[in-house]
């Protein structure tokens, strides 16, 4: 009876290994929810050997691989999305969750005229701000604007 026992007991000990180890592969693999603001970069520091960063909609974030394991982050669109980091032989060595958010800064004035909406940067004076989710005709006029002034900056060519 003693050594039936002994079976199961060991039996059950390389089960409970075997799930602890499985349990931390798993969070090597599966990083913290990257959260970014529309329009602004972060810094996400990966292990050395990876080669190859994916990205699930490119619509909604977009990432630089720099060398050291260093990747830029972009947040382009609302809403959430997977990256993946692979090595030189395609395993994946880690998957994360990527949520871009709104900015919601006390400096933010939305104006909404009907259906059509403005967005203001106030801090401490009020200019045009170009936002995803603003009216066509406001967004297009500001980005005509600012693309006048950038190319008024830029030297010739």
């Amino acid at each position: 009876m003693r050594a039936v026992s002994a079976y199961r007991v060991g039996r059950l000990s390389l089960l409970v290994a075997a799930a602890a180890c499985m349990a931390m592969f798993a969070g090597l693999a599966r990083a913290e929810t990257v959260r970014i603001r529309v329009d602004q970069a972060r810094i996400v520091k990966l292990p050395a050997e990876v080669a190859t960063i994916v990205i699930g909609n490119p619509l909604i974030a977009d990432a630089t691989l720099q060398k050291g394991g260093v990747l830029v982050v972009t947040g382009k669109g609302y809403g959430t999305t997977n990256l993946l980091a692979l090595d030189r032989a395609g395993n994946v060595l880690m998957e994360s969750a990527v949520q871009v958010e709104s900015e919601r800064g006390r400096d933010l004035v939305v104006v909404y005229r009907g259906l059509e909406r403005e967005s203001y940067s106030c801090a401490p004076q009020c200019e045009r701000r170009i936002m995803l989710g603003d009216s066509p005709v406001y967004f297009n006029a500001a980005l005509a604007e600012s693309g006048a002034r950038n190319s008024a900056a830029s030297p010739a060519h």
